[in-house]
Parts: structure tokens; sequence; C-alpha cells
């Protein structure tokens, strides 16, 4: 790219001069005008027939700032007559404006880069946005497909019910309708899907940190139990007071706090604000083991399948094939294996972690005046029910995972391709 410098008119003859950008410019042109490296100025004449007029040409050539910048050059022109020099004064100083033209160029870089920052920033935070949907939307899609059984494992838990699984069904059907089995579905969807939501990023957050910190080509086992057990940890601290809520409002007497805002309002007022995390210990225990489990089995799993002759058949299809898939071919595992995989990690989490399960749930039923520590709380659920009331509502418990698991992998990874999440 060239520049025109003109300077002042000269009855004799119009000096000026070209900006040329070295790095673009015709390599023949450089090397007529200098073969030499252009760092300092470099002088070049000819002359022409008749009465003896010489041409002088200097170049100078812009170094690398420490912004990165590369320079052109700038090529000025003067004549002089029989050997005299011109006047001078019908040439800028070059270098002048060399300089003059480098800050444009520099300004017109930085300029460029501040707007990539900001498209770059914008994009990420999009890209965020959408990963955090797909964790909600597949939150919102599972619990609401298990609610029924979620119910009964609360049944269980909270109010100690004694009576088989069938007999508990018939009863919450007789007393309260089909709508029974959804109660406080509402309260769990608002917990349960920023806590998804949370979780799912998280893992792959801090899995893709570890990864990069480690310099390996894939993430191994450990760093995928750890990301997990992070994961667990991070979604509960910012999750807790929301399933404390709804674990009060489904305890006997809580249908008499008006709902959530009512439930809130009942525990800052008789219990203070940090009654809200009841349970945040064994929560925190409960959730770095799940966490790791979950994720890091399906992980492993996954991880098997793609390295698999088949599965590296099914992925060389997916990229050979990549414009015609629909958002379902283009799960990696497939639908049916994402469920199973889904499937087996939440009941492998779930009967790993079970025990704590019913802790925290008794933790967050005791008011201040019989309140016990996490440790208390475990001595006394075995002294009245001995081992197996540490897995009370176990059964039903894997029967809601199951599906739940199965249900959040798959959408959580469908919507990660509809969303187009990076």
């Amino acid at each position: 790219m060239a520049h025109l410098i003109k300077t002042e008119p000269c009855d004799l003859f119009c000096p000026g001069g070209l900006f040329l950008d070295i790095d673009s410019a015709h390599a023949s042109f450089i090397s007529l005008i200098s073969p030499k490296t252009y760092s300092e100025a470099e002088r070049v004449s000819c002359f022409s027939w008749g009465r003896r007029r010489t041409v002088s040409f200097e170049i100078f050539r812009r170094e690398r700032r420490a912004s990165g910048t590369v320079g052109g050059g700038f090529l000025s022109l003067s004549l002089s007559i029989n050997g005299s020099e011109g006047d001078q004064s019908y040439v800028r100083e070059s270098q002048e404006i060399l300089g003059q033209h480098e800050g444009k160029i520099s300004d017109r870089s930085d300029g460029c880069k501040e707007k990539e920052n900001v498209q770059m920033k914008g994009a990420g935070a999009m890209n965020v946005t959408r990963h955090l949907w797909a964790g909600a939307v597949a939150a919102m899609v599972s619990r609401t497909f298990v609610a029924p059984l979620e119910r009964l494992k609360l049944e269980y838990i909270v109010r100690g019910e004694q009576k088989n699984l069938f007999e508990l069904i018939k009863e919450i059907a007789t007393s309260q309708g089909l709508k029974g089995f959804w109660k406080g579905n509402f309260v769990n969807i608002l917990r349960t899907a920023p806590f998804k939501a949370i979780n799912f990023y998280a893992y792959d957050t801090y899995r893709n940190h570890l990864l990069r910190i480690s310099g390996n080509e894939e993430t191994t086992n450990f760093e995928r139990f750890v990301a997990g057990a992070a994961a667990g940890i991070t979604a509960t601290l910012l999750c807790l007071p929301m399933d404390t809520i709804r674990t009060v409002m489904v305890a006997p007497g809580g249908e008499a706090l008006g709902g959530v805002v009512g439930a809130f309002r009942h525990m800052i007022r008789t219990e203070g604000f940090f009654s809200l995390y009841k349970g945040l210990v064994p929560s925190i225990v409960s959730m770095a083991p799940s966490g790791a489990v979950f994720y890091g089995v399906y992980d492993i799993l996954k991880s098997a399948y793609l390295h698999s002759p088949e599965g590296r058949k099914r992925i060389q299809h997916m990229k050979e094939q990549a414009q015609e898939l629909n958002a379902l071919e283009q799960l990696e595992l497939g639908p049916i294996r994402t469920l199973i995989y889904g499937a087996i990690a939440g009941c492998a989490a779930e009967a790993a972690t079970y025990p704590f399960e019913v802790v925290r749930r008794q933790l967050q039923m005791q008011v201040r005046a019989t309140r016990m520590n996490a440790l208390a709380t475990c001595v006394k659920i075995v002294e009245q029910g001995g081992v197996p009331a540490l897995y009370a509502g176990l059964i039903p418990s894997l029967l809601q995972v199951l599906p739940s698991a199965a249900i959040s992998y798959f959408v959580y990874e469908f919507m990660k391709i509809v969303l187009k999440v990076e």
C-alpha cells in the first residue's frame, strides 16, 4: 500500500514522497530501489539526458514496535540540477512525516485491537450464558419428569414413612390427587435449575483449566474426579438456601408458611439468615464425592467409547456428514448411549453418597433449640433405625435418579448442540 505525500509546489520541480508497505510491495520494485535493509535512510541517484538532473530517493523503514506493529517505508524524492542540490525546503523531513504516518497506523491498530477484545469478551459472555442455559433446561426437563419419585423419596426421608411404596403412592393419590405428586416441583426447579446450570458449567470450566495446567492432550481420570468434586462444592455453596426452603415447605406444617416467600421470611425471622445454610457441612461432604462420581464416571465411559474402534468410526462419520446431521445425530455418544451412560453415572453417585443426603435432610429439619452437629445426627439416626436407616428411601431414590440423570445428561448434551456452546 502506498500513500502519496506532496510538498509545496516549486517552479522547477514538485518534490514529494510515497509511503510504501515493504511487506506487500513487489520484491522486484524494492530491490530496484535498494538491495539493502531499510533500517536507515538509503539514497539512490539516477541521471537523464541533457542537462544533468540528479533524482534522489530516500527510503526509511519503520522498526517493529513493542506492540507488535510493523511499519512500511517512506520514499522521498528530490531533484538537483547541474550537480547542485535541490531546494530542500520543498521536501518535508522524511522522518517527521514517517512518524506522523506511523502514529496514525498505530492508533488505528490499537483501535482495532480494542474492538477485537470487546468482541471477544462479548462472545465469551454469550457462550457462558448459553452454557448455563443448557444446564438449566436439562434440570427443568429432568426434574419435572421425575417429580413424583422425588416426592416419594422426601416422604421417606423427611416424614419417616414406614409404609411400603405402593401404599404410599395410594395415600398421596387419595389425599391430594394427581397434582400431589408434583407438590413442591416449582420450588424444586427453582433450586435445581441454577444448581445444575452452575454444576455443569463449573465442571467443564474446572476440567478445562486442569487440562491446561497439566499440559496433557486429554483429561486424566484424576482430573475428572477433582473437577467434579469442585463443581459440586461450588454449586452447593450457591444454591443450598433454596434447597433448605424447599425441605421446610415439604415438612409437616410447611403448608402453613405460605409458599417460598413465606418460608423464607419465617426462617429469617425465627432462626436468622444462616439458618438457610443448615446442613452445609454434610452437603459439601456429600456433593464433593457425588459430583466427582457423577461427572467422572460419565466422562470415563464417554472417553472409553470415543477411543474404541466403534467410537472412532462414528466420529469420522460425523465429520464427513457434518452438514447433513441434525442435533440428535450430532450427539457424540448417540441418543441411547448418552441416556445409558448418564443413568449409570447417576446411580453410582447416588448409591455412594446417599447416607450424607439422609443426614443433611435431618439437619435441615432441626430447630435451634434441639440442633445437633452432623456426627451426632448420624449417630441418632443409626440408634433409632440402625444402619439401614441411613439408606431409607434408597430404592425410590435410585428409581428417581436413574431417569433423572439419564434425561439430564441427554438434554444437556442436546442443548449444547442446539445453542452452539463452544
